[in-house]
């Protein structure tokens, strides 16, 4: 049966429920518009809406665009067509695909949220108050700690983490492109433009150095201690990564694991599900000297050597603190260009250095951080895009 084939109500009550599913789709965070809205009810006139089966493929071949929209759209579809009453007496028991039937692994608290949405017929004044109230609660959300939040605002936190932007600290390279403000001469294209003068040069042309973003290198430490702080701090690299590919993510808790890869999904949700089946020592313990030790031997010739900023994340309680944790410490240092320790233990104002490994690790830090609210990561993101110090080649020759 087609939609052309309904009754008059049933036919605009269908539009609306088009309308609505779009909508959440929209809140889900896949890009559908007006048009895509056309488009599948132009598309399901031509099939039969008594097919579940048949509505689903026609509507994921509009909806979705992108391949990780596909697991939100299979998510989104299955909840509407569930809560949706007005649907049930439409479709038949026809079953979803197999694949749409899978048990969701990724994204499914964002399609969650989305279906849980309050409708749009709200009046005026219940939707000022709901904004005082989110600004007010947004406010204290911003100083409380990781560790104390609630699920609710865990979520929340979540949100504004996968919003926040890092301005990019350029870092110059040895490179050099054409730039009418440039400080070298461009005898090349100076020449060349000359002959169309006769041999004049009137025009001259110079170039400039070429500036990038400098590559960010994060340890984050997952034992038992760290696993709320590293989780909430993923969805931040992950949200930097997006626009600055040159991020390069370890994880370390016994071993050291590089999710670099696996947090390049752009799906956040699939990125740290991703990442947290990588590792097999998630919550478990922590070995600081072995893991930098593995992290300067493999890989810092491979991500430090452009002057990359290092940000280790961890509470310093090192259960092997000797005097490897401060060659490795030291080593770290003198390979990069800036080593930032963000500790959630500087919550604490009466905080003091007695921890062996901690006193061994602080002297090899530029700077010396909180990260246990969203204030203190905004605080980091101030931090980042300050003009980067001059590079101490000389450390790092000798460090390497």
């Amino acid at each position: 049966m087609a939609i052309n084939h309904l009754a008059p109500d049933k036919t605009e009550q269908f539009a609306d429920n088009i309308v609505g599913f779009a909508r959440a789709l929209r809140a889900a965070g896949m890009p559908v518009g007006p048009g895509a809205v056309i488009d599948a009810m132009s598309a399901l006139q031509a099939i039969d809406i008594g097919n579940r089966a048949d509505v689903f493929t026609t509507l994921e071949a509009i909806f979705v665009k992108r391949h990780e929209h596909a697991l939100i759209f299979k998510q989104a579809f299955n909840l509407f067509f569930r809560a949706s009453e007005e649907w049930k007496h439409m479709l038949d028991s026809v079953p979803l695909p197999d694949e749409a039937k899978k048990k969701p692994q990724a994204g499914s608290r964002r399609v969650q949220e989305a279906m849980s949405q309050p409708r749009m017929t709200e009046t005026p004044q219940h939707q000022e108050q709901d904004l005082r109230l989110s600004v007010s609660d947004r406010e204290i959300l911003q100083k409380k700690d990781f560790a104390q939040m609630s699920a609710a605002e865990i979520t929340e936190a979540l949100r504004a983490v996968e919003r926040m932007r890092l301005p990019q600290a350029e870092l110059l390279t040895r490179r050099y492109l054409p730039d009418s403000r440039g400080l070298r001469l461009d005898l090349r294209r100076t020449l060349r433009a000359s002959l169309r003068t006769g041999g004049d040069i009137i025009d001259i042309h110079r170039l400039g150095r070429i500036e990038k973003p400098a590559p960010i290198v994060a340890l984050l430490d997952i034992s038992g201690s760290m696993s709320e702080y590293t989780r909430l701090f993923l969805h931040f690299l992950h949200a930097i990564g997006d626009a600055r590919k040159r991020v390069s993510v370890f994880l370390f808790g016994t071993r050291l694991t590089n999710v670099t890869r696996a947090l390049r999904q752009r799906d956040p949700d699939e990125a740290l599900a991703s990442c947290s089946a990588s590792v097999e020592d998630w919550a478990g313990g922590t070995r600081i000297s072995a893991s930098l030790h593995n992290f300067n031997k493999l890989w810092a010739r491979r991500v430090l050597s452009q002057g990359a900023i290092v940000l280790l994340i961890s509470d310093g309680l090192e259960r092997e603190a000797d005097s490897r944790l401060a060659f490795e410490m030291d080593r770290l240092h003198r390979s990069c260009r800036r080593l930032i320790w963000l500790n959630p233990l500087l919550r604490f104002g009466g905080f003091e250095a007695k921890a062996q490994g901690i006193k061994m690790m602080l002297p090899h830090v530029d700077e010396f951080r909180p990260v246990h609210n969203l204030s203190s990561i905004q605080e980091l993101i101030t931090t980042l895009s300050r003009p980067l110090p001059p590079h101490h080649r000389s450390l790092i020759r000798s460090a390497a």
